[in-house]
């Protein structure tokens, strides 16, 4: 317990990307990338200035959010271009007619409209697989059932373990293709490499190594604690398709629509309360963050893999870019 308060809790995250990571710091964010010679390209901006609804807590939680998923697009599809991953080992192919009318009519613009077509659906998907999909399922085990029993109270608590099925076998299927499994490692470096920082050690790769790929401010476990305080919030607030039929008479179609939208209305109450409470766990060690911080840490066991030295490597290039010269500026 000494050795973990004398920690310097650093407000410095990263997120791994294709062959690189990013690292995002109090005054700039930098990404590292290894090309396929080998080289580590650097590349790094100024943050924007921190607006007012950046600091309010259960506020800043939803604006930071959608500004994080906003940039992690971006710098994934940066990392596939400098890794060469997004092209064919330098060989141009010919473009078909629809593709050279996108770039004519866009130019430098295209790959900024493609990543918000990709970010759109992206989050169109995530509404699908967590929002309608766990309702629908519901809806059917209750057809099946009939009147032979009301499951309208489980509502809330089916759908919330439904999601977190569905979230752990994705990851668990994505986990065994190699480039993702690559993209995991990284992750693991990026966490890894965070802890060295954060016990003031010098950031070598024979430093970084032995510290553990586990970090209680991670985005997998941000995500896995959305799904747990919802399922919170549901139960003590349950809002479920028989309480539209009973209040309005609607039918069950529209009362599962009228639900949906309630808890797309309530997501971003949600979202904040999960950011101020992974702040918590990532500032903080006793028993109640350790408790808070443990399904989460379990989870990246998937998510997270053991670097090799190159991989490492890049983190530390992603590390030195952000660590700002004044240190009071990089706490909790």
């Amino acid at each position: 317990m000494a050795d973990k308060e004398k920690l310097h809790r650093t407000t410095i995250g990263g997120q791994a990307l294709i062959e690189g990571i990013m690292m995002k710091g109090p005054e700039k964010t930098a990404m590292a990338v290894r090309k396929k010679d080998g080289e580590i390209v650097i590349e790094e901006k100024e943050n924007k200035q921190k607006r007012w609804y950046n600091k309010v807590p259960f506020i800043r939680g939803t604006v930071n959010f959608v500004s994080q998923l906003a940039d992690g697009y971006y710098y994934l599809s940066r990392s596939a271009e400098l890794s060469g991953v997004a092209g064919d080992d330098g060989e141009e192919e010919e473009m078909t007619k629809f593709e050279k009318w996108l770039d004519d009519k866009l130019g430098d613009k295209l790959m900024g409209a493609v990543m918000t077509i990709a970010m759109v659906l992206g989050v169109a998907l995530a509404i699908v697989l967590f929002v309608f999909v766990p309702t629908w399922l519901f809806m059917l085990l209750q057809l099946i059932v009939g009147e032979a029993a009301d499951l309208s109270p489980f509502q809330s608590l089916f759908e919330g373990v439904l999601k977190i099925a569905i979230f752990v076998t994705y990851m668990w299927v994505v986990s065994r293709t190699e480039s993702i499994r690559r993209t995991y490692e990284y992750h693991g470096a990026e966490h890894k490499t965070i802890f060295c920082y954060e016990k003031g050690l010098d950031l070598t790769v024979e430093n970084v190594k032995p510290q553990t790929r586990f970090h209680p401010r991670c985005g997998t476990s941000f995500i896995f604690l959305v799904l747990l305080i919802s399922i919170l919030i549901y139960s003590i607030a349950p809002i479920n398709n028989q309480m539209f039929i009973d209040a309005f008479g609607v039918s069950d179609g529209l009362a599962m629509i009228l639900r949906v939208s309630c808890k797309l209305l309530l997501l971003p109450v949600i979202v904040s309360i999960s950011y101020e409470v992974i702040r918590l766990a990532g500032r903080y060690d006793n028993v109640i963050t350790r408790i808070i911080s443990a399904p989460g840490l379990a989870l990246q066991r998937l998510t997270t893999k053991e670097p090799d030295d190159k991989e490492i490597e890049a983190a530390i290039a992603a590390m030195n870019a952000v660590i700002p010269e004044d240190k009071e500026s990089d706490k909790w």
